[in-house]
């Protein structure tokens, strides 16, 4: 029998192995894989390119008409440069936004939990709720200010109102907990889906290690599963805050004001915003060339307040990530 040692393969001298390297390299060398690698690397780096382009347009007008009295005042007329302060938009988009997050929270990740651990993946409620959460994903924004207007306001807030026998409209009207329930609304597609994609990337070994062990099915959702897809839930808060921070249309018909004297302090009160303050400047100015400034320096807060957001929630996004894997 016919035995062939390694040192048959092997090219007799350095020639050979420079020959065989180049004939490699000659058949490896892909051009249609170099183009589209080429053409992708060139409309990624356009997008940042605009995208910067963008931002250092908003920071180099915006940045002068930035100070403390600015950021820091409730303004007595919103068009003069003088005057005007953005305090109460600062503090209305804040808390719409943290208690949009309160809410659309907790119902995304239940009802991802149900459509990837409980729900049948052939039934037809199964199908209805995802075509639901598809189509509501397509809905434009100022549909769901209708529904917030419709629902929340003229349903629910005047029948409590009747319910509470208050002697005057209190719930009834546009208000800061209407406009965060109507983003929560608005946004909870990206919860789910995110939630949803998260589970499933879990490793189904977990889930049948933990129920070998005699652990329920609640018990392993809730202490296995849960914690190891708490990153990509996060991330789809964080998506979801990105989205609602700017949005006007949802907010316009549910609790937002152009002008304010003071600050909400309970969820029945209105708000003013950064988003809708942004529209007013654009639109209502008599003379946008000396508006334009605080029109630059309000979008500046708006994207930075924003960006502020987010790197919190990807902070605390990163330690948990951390801690999940010093537990491995």
């Amino acid at each position: 029998m016919n035995t062939v040692t390694p040192s048959q393969y092997l090219p007799e001298s350095s020639s050979d192995t420079t020959r065989i390297t180049r004939h490699f390299r000659a058949e490896k060398f892909d051009f249609w894989s170099f183009f589209f690698t080429g053409l992708t690397g060139l409309a990624t780096l356009l997008i940042v390119g605009i995208l910067a382009v963008i931002l250092l347009n908003i920071f180099i007008n915006g940045w002068s008409s930035i100070s403390w009295r600015f950021v820091s005042t409730i303004p007595t007329d919103l068009f003069d440069v003088k005057t005007t302060g953005i305090l109460p938009m600062i503090v209305g988009t804040t808390f719409r936004v943290l208690i949009m997050t309160v809410f659309v929270i907790p119902v995304g990740v239940i009802t991802a939990i149900y459509l990837t651990e409980y729900a049948p993946s052939n039934s037809v409620i199964t199908r209805i709720i995802r075509a639901a959460v598809n189509n509501l994903a397509g809905v434009p924004s100022i549909v769901f200010g209708l529904f917030g207007l419709g629902f929340f306001i003229n349903f629910i807030g005047k029948n409590m109102d009747q319910l509470l026998h208050n002697p005057s409209v209190v719930w009834g009207q546009p208000a800061l907990i209407w406009a965060s329930l109507t983003l929560a609304v608005m946004t909870v597609p990206v919860v789910i889906v995110a939630t949803e994609e998260s589970l499933k990337a879990i490793p189904p070994g977990l889930r049948e290690a933990s129920l070998a062990l005699g652990a329920t099915k609640l018990e392993t959702i809730l202490k296995i599963v849960l914690p190891q897809a708490l990153p990509g839930i996060m991330t789809g808060g964080i998506l979801a805050v990105s989205r609602a921070a700017g949005e006007v249309a949802p907010i316009m018909f549910t609790g937002v004001f152009t002008y304010m004297v003071g600050l909400p302090r309970k969820l029945s009160d209105p708000f003013m915003d950064l988003a809708n303050h942004v529209y007013v400047l654009s639109t209502q100015s008599n003379n946008i060339d000396e508006t334009r400034p605080i029109l630059y320096a309000t979008v500046l807060v708006l994207l930075v307040l924003t960006f502020s957001l987010n790197i919190v929630a990807i902070i605390i996004r990163s330690n948990v990530r951390r801690k999940m894997r010093s537990l491995h």
